[in-house]
């Protein structure tokens, strides 16, 4: 079942500060990532790539409309395959960096994300794993442009890269946070969510490029954690009434957030959240293949990917 109209909309790149881009793919559901670009001084950075190798040669073509030189840096905000599989296609020339456990998950999760959408044109994708980890902080000094990256905690993954430029008050969250999508803790935390992002908050952006969907500013922090809180509530008042998560998931449909993408993401993120009420750790090992199956359960078949 497809629950929105293919997508035809092109994907663009705008400028959001002086040398810094965001690359936008409509309209930001499954897979159609956003990405980011910094040129200060002739030395490029990357924000993530693409999903397949049609879209990254876009991505490629894109970058070099704007800049001659090829990013000598490509940060990966986390290792899901829509932000990495398209790494292979800027190696040769450019440094990829991530979160030390981003590169190790990407090892581990290989291509796995093909096998769920085994229609779409994947292209010769392959992981190319980073080159450059590291642990708690790395700042990428760009020209006159700091770019500072930092892992807060765990969030929509365990290891997740945030990008910040203080000078342009620019904020790459990666998939912390959506704009206009629903956000999604499959292998994360809704309460490390929140906790990260008033981290985020404290920062005081001016822009805030998301990981899907349109540019924003900070009322995106505030939308994101609006809606998991309303993933804690729903979990709170379906424990107290014995109903399991996709139980809990039928009875509130869409509700309030109906207006954003991927609605069936309800249902792993009311997984996370039962089991951090129940006293689990951000980030604890869920089975993953159970949550998947359920969500697409409920949204009645495989969700589109227009990857």
């Amino acid at each position: 079942m497809t629950l929105r109209s293919p997508v035809t909309a092109e994907p663009y790149l705008c400028e959001v500060a002086e040398d810094v881009y965001a690359y936008i793919q409509p309209d930001g559901g499954w897979c159609l990532n956003n990405a980011g670009l910094i040129t200060s001084g002739g030395r490029p950075a990357l924000i993530d790539t693409a999903a397949t190798e049609a879209r990254t040669r876009a991505l490629r073509e894109a970058v070099a409309a704007v800049t001659p030189r090829a990013p000598r840096f490509v940060v990966n905000t986390h290792p899901h395959g829509d932000h990495t599989f398209g790494n292979r296609f800027f190696a040769d020339e450019a440094v990829i960096v991530s979160h030390e456990a981003t590169r190790a998950e990407m090892d581990f999760a290989g291509l796995h994300l093909t096998g769920l959408w085994p229609e779409v044109c994947w292209g010769d994708v392959s992981v190319e794993l980073p080159s450059l980890t590291y642990r708690g902080a790395l700042t990428l000094h760009l020209g006159d442009t700091q770019a500072e990256l930092m892992h807060l905690g765990t969030a929509h993954t365990r290891n997740d890269t945030m990008v910040w430029l203080p000078r342009q008050r620019v904020l790459f969250t990666g998939d912390v946070v959506m704009s206009g999508a629903t956000p999604f803790c499959l292998t994360g935390s809704i309460s490390g969510s929140l906790d990260v992002i008033e981290r985020l908050r404290s920062l005081d952006p001016e822009t805030v490029v998301s990981g899907h969907g349109p540019v924003g500013g900070p009322e995106l922090l505030d939308e994101t954690a609006g809606y998991l809180r309303y993933v804690q509530r729903l979990a709170a008042e379906g424990t107290a009434a014995g109903l399991t998560p996709l139980e809990v998931a039928q009875e509130a449909g869409a509700g309030p957030y109906a207006c954003l993408l991927d609605s069936e993401r309800l249902v792993p993120n009311l997984h996370r959240a039962f089991a951090e009420a129940h006293g689990a750790e951000p980030g604890h090992w869920l089975d993953i293949e159970k949550l998947f199956s359920e969500m697409v359960a409920f949204h009645g078949g495989l969700p589109a990917c227009a990857a």
